[in-house]
């Protein structure tokens, strides 16, 4: 193997038989690289994507023909009825924040079937930090179905809960968090969305899908979600979206998310794209690819570090319904070095030493490496990891898999080093 960095032999000796380990499972991903990329293709073309829509608008944005073209891209990609697509949606927790105020009255309740939801959203609910502005300080309630100690659904509590309290808003984080319980596929997102619609008809489905796109061939919404909300700086923006978010789903719950980033009367109908368009645009066409490299980065890593004496979940042979892997890595020594070696194969600021800092958002101290072209751009090569019990820490992205498994490596190679010289 031709490499320029100075990997140990026993690294290199073992992520040839992760590959070999991991051979089909990576032939399934080309397979769903392969369908979503030509169905993104398909929704260019449905939408009319022309090149005039690439330039940008000021002002109030009126008539801007792209922002309304890139909306009907990734509807036709989702399967929704609509989307909102927007540059200026700060983070994934600022869409979902929009998407939760546009439906959700004094009084409603929000309902989240899969514990608690992921460290940041909790205070823009109220849950930590009484922040004001919250959900709760608006009059709306939140109330959670506690998962199994194994850390999956508990689908008989869900169905009761839905049953007892009819809530507005039934709430599912597909993404695990920083937590150890399982991604949700689409299956499990089809259970919940089956019980919710039986047990509660009018109760409106919601997916946090933050890096689960374009992971499966079956989107959220062909099998009962209602809306759901992303981040562009994760899979659904390919690596090239500079920020933003989207909002996907019914088209009458669309605008109301619409009325809440804008004014209620106005909605879609606002919003200068400044110039934005052409790399949003791209950011969409190249996100199936992109999402598949990552998820074949984190087939790699699982290999690789299951060959090494680490548990790993999910395994390399597992579905999956995101991009992150989690690699329990037992200290703080460990989990440091995993880091390092993770920057140090970055193209950008490789030569930056992760440090463990206080985040806005966080209770724990939290380390975080990430070379990226888009500051905090997670659907690059990233690893990141709160300092506490059990020392696990969560990767995801790689452009490109070439460069991710690189990154892998380079992560399994410190560690090496370090514990060797322990």
């Amino acid at each position: 193997m031709l490499s320029f960095f100075d990997i140990d032999n026993r690294i290199i000796e073992a992520s040839q038989k992760a590959m070999e380990l991991c051979k089909s499972k990576l032939d399934e991903i080309n397979d769903i690289q392969e369908y979503n990329q030509q169905k993104m293709i398909k929704a260019f073309q449905e939408a009319g994507v022309r090149e005039s829509h690439f330039s940008g608008s000021t002002g109030y944005g009126y008539d801007d023909f792209g922002r309304d073209a890139l909306d009907r891209v990734y509807a036709y990609a989702f399967d929704a009825e609509d989307a909102l697509v927007r540059h200026n949606f700060a983070s994934g927790t600022h869409t979902l924040t929009v998407a939760l105020f546009g439906i959700l009255r004094p009084n409603d309740t929000m309902l989240s079937v899969t514990g608690m939801p992921y460290d940041t959203i909790r205070s823009a609910i109220g849950l930590e930090g009484n922040y004001p502005g919250s959900l709760k300080d608006f009059g709306i309630n939140f109330e959670m179905v506690d998962l199994k100690a194994d850390g999956t659904v508990d689908y008989e509590a869900v169905e009761q809960r839905i049953r007892e309290e009819k809530p507005k808003m039934v709430y599912i984080q597909r993404s695990r968090g920083y937590s150890i319980r399982p991604s949700l596929t689409y299956r499990e997102i089809k259970k919940l969305c089956e019980i919710s619609k039986k047990a509660s008809p009018k109760s409106i489905i919601m997916l946090d899908n933050c890096y689960g796109e374009f992971v499966e061939k079956v989107t959220p919404m062909s099998v009962g979600v209602d809306i759901m909300a992303g981040s562009l700086i994760k899979n659904a923006g390919g690596g090239i979206a500079p920020t933003g978010g989207y909002i996907a789903g019914k088209k009458e719950l669309v605008e109301m998310c619409a009325y809440r980033l804008t004014t209620p009367g106005t909605g879609k109908e606002i919003g200068a794209t400044l110039g934005n368009n052409r790399e949003l645009f791209m950011g969409a066409y190249h996100a199936p690819f992109v999402s598949c490299e990552a998820l074949k980065t984190a087939v790699f890593a699982s290999a690789l570090f299951e060959i090494l004496g680490y548990d790993t979940t999910p395994k390399y042979s597992e579905n999956r319904g995101d991009i992150i892997q989690l690699i329990m890595l037992g200290n703080e020594e460990k989990l440091c070095s995993f880091c390092e070696g993770i920057q140090s194969g970055s193209a950008v600021d490789s030569f930056v030493k992760p440090e463990p800092s206080d985040m806005p958002g966080y209770e724990s101290q939290v380390i975080m490496a990430a070379g990226a072209f888009t500051l905090g751009s997670s659907i690059e090569l990233s690893a990141d990891a709160p300092l506490r019990e059990p020392y696990a820490v969560w990767m995801q992205g790689g452009l490109n898999f070439c460069s991710g498994k690189l990154g892998v490596m380079l992560a399994a190679d410190k560690i090496l080093k370090i514990s060797e010289e322990n």
